[in-house]
């Protein structure tokens, strides 16, 4: 019987130098780990850089894959974050080919998931939308009707929520 494949995000705080997200990278993919999203960092720190992974793997993979990168000597801390403790969003622009009996649509679209038109021209349209993996997941299911040009993601940034004052404000 299959293991269940779960998302994974790891926090990885490191040294802040040239190639150490390469290295990271390169450790990982040495060992037959694949990166479904990476993002880069600063923090309060200026000597600290924070990696932000996702990988989707099996339970015991992930504790492989903390162990792996824990031995790097440029790393300060890594973490497998719990999704109902962090806060974690992505980026995403899509660009659309929209003539003006569409644009209606698109807008009411946008709108339903808080996003906004950052660029319009006379026959498209640049559309930003930031959240879960998730709700750009379902943004993009609605888009399909439409003409995407183009889109890119930007990959999860995650940090983890502060239980003792969380206030839910997002």
């Amino acid at each position: 019987m299959a293991k269940e494949m779960k998302k994974k995000i790891v926090s990885v705080l490191v040294d802040n130098l040239p190639n150490v997200m390469t290295r990271v990278a390169s450790v990982l993919g040495r060992r037959g780990f694949n990166i479904d999203t990476i993002t880069v960092s600063s923090t309060g720190n200026p000597d600290i850089t924070r990696i932000t992974m996702v990988f989707n793997v099996e339970e015991d993979v992930a504790d492989q894959i903390v162990a792996q990168i824990a031995k790097m000597e440029v790393v300060k801390s890594v973490s497998v974050l719990n999704r109902e403790k962090t806060l974690y969003r992505e980026l995403l622009l899509v660009k659309v080919n929209a003539m003006p009996d569409q644009r209606d649509s698109i807008k009411n679209i946008v709108e339903v998931y808080r996003g906004s038109i950052i660029n319009l021209t006379t026959t498209s349209l640049v559309i930003e939308v930031t959240g879960s993996p998730e709700k750009l997941d379902g943004f993009m299911d609605l888009m399909d009707e439409f003409d995407v040009v183009d889109f890119c993601r930007s990959g999860v940034t995650a940090v983890e929520r502060n239980l003792q004052t969380d206030h839910g404000l997002e």
